[in-house]
């Protein structure tokens, strides 16, 4: 496909294109029809929602308030002088268009409108239509009539879900925000401005289609407001990730040599094979949220899962199209010069980063005793978390719609924001319960209203605002005392008490959730990396990234650090839904991570057999673009704090602590020194297993070997006896080099002589001696394949002796490395069983056989 792609680049093109107008006109023209659906079946707010629905049938519209408070001069709001100012205020916003009722407090029949010390009042706007659907210049229009009734001593704000629309900043700032710090961050990485933007045209071309989409969609099914946002974040994420991934691996090849086509095909086939491993894992533990059986998620996990699904379908066709279109310009002019000057680069991983992976390499125990350190440091806080809903009262001081939620708590008390309703169904005698809710602890006013319908609502207002402690420990006092006292049938509904019930109903089955997204995101690595061990460790490491990111979570948003530096509002509870959403976006990036790492050091493992090696080349070759992805989604998740969005902000720098410290501290440290510390056990998988598991390779195919270049001359294979001499000694003589490909004797690149395909797995062995006949010890012994892949590297013990273990019989390379001595490498063919081969190593590059 990838091929197909690249030679087809413009059909492929003039798809994407016509696609993305396509949706774009399509959801332009039908608009959006998001609706937040919180529905909790079993649950009392509930039952207690669905009676007032029956026998209070809403109004069409959004309703909003507009508070005024007078001080020093101005007097009471009942004066003369601030009512002249206030009526025809109201009255002119009663005539507009698309108002439908404004409810004042200076009719006797609203005087509870007006605070007890007569400083603060407030009236209720109820528009025709829902507050997403209000026009923006109809909802300016109010503000501004509003506000300008005020003067000195007279303060007016407004509040409500209409109010908040004009105070969010322009759509598109945080997501243009986040591309602009990405391209930055490109830039550095490629310093080519065509390869640093490919990953944003591919991520804007999947995050487009993708809410283009989810438009759609919301005429069909409930999609939240706020899962457009998420998808967006999420999606300008991986999409951007994971055309990097692709891009980087396309440009090492072409440094080392291989055409811009071929070049292509193979970073589709090894890093397009890890994207579309890694978008399975992201939409899978997006799927996780469905365990949570809560109607306001399944448009969440819709509008998500399909933006990544688009975003990994663009890297996989658009990004091979436009790898055509740029050919050898995906490199910058500088790196062109050099690819045509001085040749090929080496395979061999250089720079900061190789030498990182040695120093994890020799120091593994205190740096994965750091880093766990600094992990449990950051999580405590979670210990703390509390679940719950953000309201205007969270909003930043400079907001209309704050200072109206405060104005009203210091005028009304600190639960006017977030009245309860006692609703009581069949008619019953309402009075001795009104009276002992009145006398409950923490209860500041309770009244009931008119029945209707047989239904009778008590409004209660808590002394404690929507989002304290106090106010949840009331609403379990009405259930579980003072109704069954009462002996009535009652159920405690409202906003405040909607939130408390989705916050413990999370909780109870958040457990379940994380089973479940923990439980498939082992089985996909079990079933890709053949390991047991490799999942296990991936679950323990998603778990302290959960732990410690929730941690910055807490800090920042509940305990209030920094936010007023961020200009995110005031701290309160998480949001109830966040953990789920977090949890999902989490482990499906972290398995990002674990993929694009591992198969490195699996492809590697199953090349040599040499764990420490495995790791350490994995880590060498994958930590600098996985630290440049985290990077850049560190950047695109930041940028939400901008959306004006409190939920937007709080995934944001949640996600953006999760990214950072899950590559840069535990990709990055903890895991290879994990691995170098479980040794070959990583790789363990037991006998019965391994037959009833299916294949399903991250790594391609290992190429044939008429693919691979280089001289065809060959010594002939070796038998068991005999002699054969070196045409001259070797001039790397350190064993501590490199042995994976071995370029010092011309047959190691030859064409070699097909295996048998028949009889089981052997060994080779024998001694290794000096010139003098001593024994030599500490020698590299390594079995390498045809087209120079290892199979087996083994130290030779203190009499010399080695075993080295062999797959199949056919013929091979055996090497001997010592330091002081000539490297030498020898083809032998290897039969149905052991093979005895002893190797004499001299100084004068001359190996004798016996």
């Amino acid at each position: 496909m990838a091929r197909w792609c690249y030679r087809h680049r413009l059909v492929v093109l003039v798809l994407w294109v016509g696609a993305l107008f396509g949706l774009g006109a399509a959801g332009t023209s039908a608009g959006t029809d998001y609706s937040n659906v919180f529905s909790l079946p079993d649950t009392d707010s509930k039952q207690a929602y669905d009676l007032m629905t029956k026998a209070f049938p809403q109004s069409s519209g959004d309703t909003d308030t507009v508070v005024w408070r007078s001080s020093g001069d101005a007097g009471p709001v009942t004066d003369t002088a601030v009512r002249s100012r206030i009526e025809p205020a109201l009255k002119e916003i009663a005539g507009m268009r698309g108002v439908g009722e404004v409810v004042g407090p200076y009719d006797a029949k609203n005087a509870a409108q007006i605070s007890r010390d007569g400083r603060t009042a407030f009236a209720q706007i109820t528009f025709t239509d829902q507050a997403n659907e209000v026009p923006k210049d109809l909802v300016r229009r109010v503000v501004d009539t509003a506000q300008g009734a005020g003067r000195d001593g007279l303060q007016v704000e407004l509040g409500g879900q209409a109010i908040t629309r004009i105070q969010e900043p322009p759509t598109g700032v945080s997501e243009v925000v986040g591309i602009a710090a990405a391209a930055v961050v490109l830039f550095l990485a490629f310093g080519s401005l065509f390869a640093m933007l490919l990953p944003i045209v591919v991520a804007v071309t999947g995050v487009g289609s993708g809410m283009m989409a989810t438009m759609l969609l919301s005429h069909v099914t409930n999609v939240p407001e706020v899962a457009p946002l998420l998808g967006s974040l999420i999606g300008l994420g991986v999409g951007i990730d994971y055309a990097l991934f692709i891009v980087t691996r396309h440009r090492r090849g072409i440094q080392r040599g291989l055409e811009p086509e071929e070049s292509a095909v193979r970073a589709l086939n090894t890093s397009g094979r890890a994207v579309l491993f890694a978008g399975g894992t992201v939409c899978i533990a997006l799927a996780g949220m469905l365990v949570m059986n809560l109607r306001f998620l399944d448009g969440v996990v819709i509008a998500t899962s399909l933006t990544v699904v688009l975003s990994v379908l663009a890297a996989v066709t658009l990004l091979p199209a436009l790898l055509g279109l740029l050919g050898p310009r995906v490199l910058s002019r500088k790196q062109r010069r050099k690819l045509a000057g001085a040749g090929p680069d080496p395979a061999e991983a250089s720079g900061p980063a190789a030498r990182w992976s040695a120093y994890v390499q020799e120091r593994p125990r205190s740096i994965a005793a750091m880093a766990l350190v600094v992990m449990a440091v950051l999580a405590l806080p979670v210990l703390s978390l509390r679940l719950g809903a953000t309201d205007q009262g969270n909003n930043q001081e400079s907001t209309t719609t704050r200072q109206a939620y405060d104005l009203l708590a210091e005028g009304f008390g600190p639960g006017f924001n977030g009245p309860l309703q006692v609703v009581v169904p069949g008619g019953a005698d309402t009075t001795e319960l009104v009276r002992t809710i009145r006398a409950t602890d923490d209860v500041a006013q309770a009244a009931a209203a008119p029945p209707a319908g047989g239904i009778t609502v008590i409004q209660v207002v808590p002394k404690t605002s929507p989002q304290s402690v106090g106010t949840d420990r009331l609403i379990d006092r009405l259930r579980d005392d003072v109704i069954p006292e009462a002996g009535v049938e009652a159920h405690v509904g409202g906003v405040t008490a909607v939130f408390k019930d989705f916050a413990s109903v999370t909780g109870d089955r958040l457990p379940y959730f994380v089973g479940a997204i923990i439980g498939l995101g082992f089985l996909l690595l079990l079933v890709a990396f053949r390991s047991l061990v490799v999942p296990l460790t991936a679950a323990l490491m998603n778990l302290i990234a959960a732990a410690a990111s929730f941690g910055v979570l807490v800090a920042v948003f509940q305990w209030g650090w920094g936010t007023e530096f961020l200009g995110i509002g005031k701290e309160g509870p998480i949001t109830a839904f966040l953990p789920v959403i977090m949890l999902s976006l989490l482990f499906g990036l972290s398995m990002d991570y674990q993929v694009f790492l591992v198969s490195r050091m699996h492809e590697e493992w199953v090349h040599t057999g040499d764990n420490a090696r495995a790791v350490r080349v994995g880590l060498a070759e994958t930590s600098r673009v996985i630290n440049c992805a985290a990077l850049i989604m560190i950047c695109v998740f930041s940028a939400f704090v901008l959306s004006g969005d409190m939920e937007g902000a709080m995934a944001g720098i949640g996600l953006a602590a999760a990214v950072a410290l899950d590559a840069f501290i535990l990709r990055t440290a903890l895991v290879p020194a994990a691995m170098h510390l479980l040794g070959r056990s990583n790789w363990w998988l037991p006998g019965w297993l391994e037959g009833r598991l299916p294949h399903l390779a991250v790594e391609p195919a290992e190429p044939p070997a008429d693919s691979l270049t280089g001289p065809t001359k060959s010594t002939g294979p070796a038998k068991s006896t005999g002699h054969t001499k070196s045409t001259g000694p070797n001039k790397n003589t350190r064993s501590d080099k490199n042995t994976d490909h071995i370029k010092t004797a011309e047959h190691i690149r030859a064409a070699e002589p097909e295996t048998s395909g028949t009889g089981g797995a052997t060994v080779i062995h024998g001694f290794l001696r000096t010139a003098d006949g001593d024994a030599l010890a500490g020698a590299s012994v390594t079995l390498v394949s045809r087209g120079g892949r290892q199979l087996d590297r083994v130290t030779s013990i203190a009499d010399g002796s080695y075993i080295v273990s062999v797959p199949a019989p056919g013929a091979y390379i055996l090497a001997v490395t010592a330091r002081g001595l000539a490297s030498r490498a020898h083809h032998v063919t290897v039969g149905g069983g052991p093979l005895v081969y002893d190797v004499e190593l001299t100084d004068d590059g001359v190996g004798l056989v016996n």
